[in-house]
């Protein structure tokens, strides 16, 4: 039997804090409404919104999700999770010992 190696794949990842802490970087929060009835203001795959305020509060209060694919496939992020983009664009989220174990800088 052959042995194969995983080929190296360059990936974009930025770790997310919420507002209010130093680190946060606003860009990454998406302002569309996600059940407007105007289509161009539903949220997109990649989106990362407040889903419930002061709902967590371990996390500073509030919960907040990354919409992975469609309207209501969603998962929740905490501060200090990377969000992966691959090459073809697609988004995860990385717990940060899996990051630092998966990935090093290019």
């Amino acid at each position: 039997m052959a042995k194969y190696r995983k080929k190296p794949v360059v990936v974009e990842a930025q770790q997310w804090f919420p507002p209010g802490a130093p680190q946060h970087d606003p860009a990454m929060l998406s302002h569309r409404r996600g059940n407007s009835v105007d289509p161009p203001d539903y949220r997109r795959k990649g989106d990362i919104f407040c889903f419930a305020e002061g709902m967590n509060p371990g996390y500073g209060g509030d919960i907040y999700l990354i919409q992975i694919d469609g309207r209501n496939d969603n998962i929740e992020i905490k501060p200090g999770d990377w969000i992966v983009t691959d090459a073809q664009g697609n988004k995860s989220v990385c717990k940060p010992g899996d990051f630092d174990a998966t990935y090093e800088p290019a």
